[in-house]
């Protein structure tokens, strides 16, 4: 029996039915995956009350992909306007209590919205229910959602959220929460999960996880330079989004502002890296600036002293670096696979 991770909350209230899951789906240039994606919902017992993908203004044949499944799946459209438009749009269009959110490449285990049902059943109280998860690397899994480098956050959680997102994305959570928090923001590029959950938490959400493997997180091959940046960077954003919330106390304020600059750090590495790659003519200069900051790990600003007087060994050596290993979910490394 799979065991539920949650904070203790009151039990007195149970529901006396399975409340009803719609799943939304956000959709872009998906049309070679999502088909495997539905399948896995289609084949959940009990079945969820509807499937609503929408279509964020993809160019390829999204609803010729999606016409074996014909009524099964409500399908919306809009213009492209990135994954957080789209999630709120299929949320809004949703009519269930709940909505089980799922990428248009990842898949359900058999058992997952059931064993999710039990829980809401059970714990009331609780606003977003994820699961454990295997993560997917072309065909082949290579890990879970929570390891030993993640760990679902039981006590503490508004602090925990603020450190990092320690929700794994494949939530199902009450839609009227949703909508009252106003959905995704969509000027939050990469992090748009993490502050949605932040707002939720402070806004006095509880979360719950169910302590087995009933997803698939299907990953891809990333640059190892632009895409940590880029990362970072949103990391960033949301962090100065969530400072000019009025209910942070200020020892909170004091704990973002230096999750700030250890991500700013990242991000100035992320720089170097990324210009070491692509042969930057401002290499050098950027390579000293983390050199010189006293605040960089010390073997960070030897390397990156290294890369200031020697640029092309060291744009050569992080070329063949990058040609050989990128850096997946949770800062892993891993080797590319053979072209």
């Amino acid at each position: 029996m799979p065991h539920l991770l949650a904070p203790e909350g009151d039990r007195s209230e149970q529901l006396s039915q399975a409340p009803a899951i719609s799943v939304v789906i956000a959709a872009f240039e998906a049309a070679a995956t999502i088909g495997a994606t539905i399948r896995s919902v289609i084949a959940q017992s009990p079945s969820p009350l509807e499937i609503v993908v929408c279509d964020d203004g993809s160019s390829d044949d999204l609803a010729g992909a999606l016409s074996e499944f014909g009524e099964k799946v409500r399908l919306l459209r809009i213009e492209h306007g990135g994954e957080a438009k789209a999630k709120n749009a299929a949320i809004e269009a949703a009519s269930g209590e709940f909505v089980a959110i799922i990428d248009a490449d990842d898949r359900f285990l058999p058992g997952r919205l059931a064993a999710i049902q039990r829980v809401l059943i059970e714990r009331a109280d609780l606003d977003l229910v994820t699961t454990d998860a295997v993560i997917e690397l072309n065909g082949r899994v290579v890990g879970r959602a929570y390891n030993n480098g993640n760990i679902f956050a039981v006590e503490s959680q508004r602090a925990a959220i603020l450190d990092h997102n320690f929700i794994f994305g494949q939530v199902v959570v009450k839609r009227e929460v949703m909508l009252r928090l106003g959905g995704f923001d969509p000027e939050i590029k990469y992090t748009t999960d993490w502050e949605c959950w932040i707002r939720l938490i402070l806004d006095g959400g509880r979360v719950g996880c169910i302590d087995a493997p009933l997803g698939v997180y299907v990953m891809h091959e990333s640059s190892m330079s632009a895409s940590r940046q880029a990362m970072y960077e949103g990391r960033v954003a949301t962090l100065r989004k969530t400072l000019r919330d009025s209910r942070l106390s200020e020892i909170e304020r004091g704990l973002i502002n230096e999750r700030i600059s250890a991500e700013e750090r990242r991000t100035s590495r992320a720089e170097m890296r990324s210009a070491l790659i692509t042969g930057d003519e401002l290499v050098r200069q950027i390579a000293q600036d983390v050199a010189k900051d006293a605040t960089q790990p010390r073997r960070e600003r030897l390397k990156a002293a290294f890369a200031a007087f020697f640029p092309r060994i060291a744009s050569a050596r992080m070329r063949s670096h990058n040609r050989s290993y990128w850096i997946g979910v949770g800062d892993q490394r891993f080797q590319r696979s053979s072209k």
